[in-house]
């Protein structure tokens, strides 16, 4: 029998760097909205997205004609095509397309995890898909909450306990980590009634003061998508993309 793998959970971005390693699959997870978002924008078609930390990156790459989906504090930037709101990318916007894609968290989350060797993004709605490929691929796993700013989000947790408990219970994994059993312990919680136990989430409220919670319900429903997104050559790709083995 193989040596089981272990399963850890950074609760937020400032805690990254006591638990990165050299060896390890970072889930790079930010429900609302971005890591939604591009998981929707991989089911629907997009061909590469292109994240980017900050707004003067996004900028140059818009004044070099690409598309541009970008976004501070929930609102699209003056010169993006879009923002990040799953529902912008519909199949008629990203199908095909290379998009270039920058947010207020998570692109963060994502370029602090470059250094490791494999980076995947997760969401709820490709929750099986990217527990599955993450057990076939049989590395140990950290789940990289990016939250709002450094601090804790309780989104990202209760989907961070969502793929510990997957992996525990494939009989692959083992953790010894306090914050991924206390995520555990939250998708435990959760996972009957995931909008109704994310009710009281910040993020969820900031949203909404902003009128930009019609995502709410897609966001915390599973497994409406297939893909795993897999960051190569500072490119994210779906790993079921023909672009997959090729340069990117």
């Amino acid at each position: 029998m193989s040596e089981k793998k272990k399963i850890e959970v950074c609760l937020s971005t400032t805690l990254f760097r006591h638990y990165f390693s050299n060896d390890t699959v970072v889930v790079v997870a930010d429900i609302l909205r971005a890591t939604t978002a591009i998981c929707t924008a991989f089911k629907n078609g997009a061909k590469k997205l292109i994240p980017v930390a900050t707004v003067d990156e996004a900028r140059k790459y818009k004044e070099k004609g690409y598309l541009v989906a970008a976004e501070r504090e929930g609102v699209k930037l003056d010169f993006a095509d879009f923002g990040n709101s799953p529902f912008n990318f519909t199949p008629q916007n990203v199908e095909g397309e290379t998009i270039v894609y920058s947010t207020t968290n998570g692109t963060h989350a994502i370029e602090i995890s470059k250094k490791a060797p494999v980076v995947v993004v997760g969401s709820f709605v490709n929750l099986t898909a990217v527990t599955d490929w993450l057990i076939d691929r049989g590395m140990p796993v950290t789940v990289l909450c990016s939250g709002r700013k450094g601090r804790f989000c309780l989104e990202d947790a209760v989907f961070a306990g969502a793929i510990t408990s997957g992996l525990l219970d494939s009989g692959k994994y083992f953790s010894n980590c306090d914050s991924a059993f206390a995520a555990k312990e939250l998708w435990r919680r959760a996972k009957n009634n995931i909008s109704g136990y994310l009710e009281n989430a910040e993020q969820r409220h900031r949203l909404k003061s902003k009128g930009l919670d019609d995502i709410f319900e897609y966001t915390c429903t599973p497994d409406t998508a297939t893909v795993v997104p897999v960051l190569l050559n500072g490119r994210l790709v779906d790993v079921n993309s023909e672009l997959i083995g090729k340069e990117v």
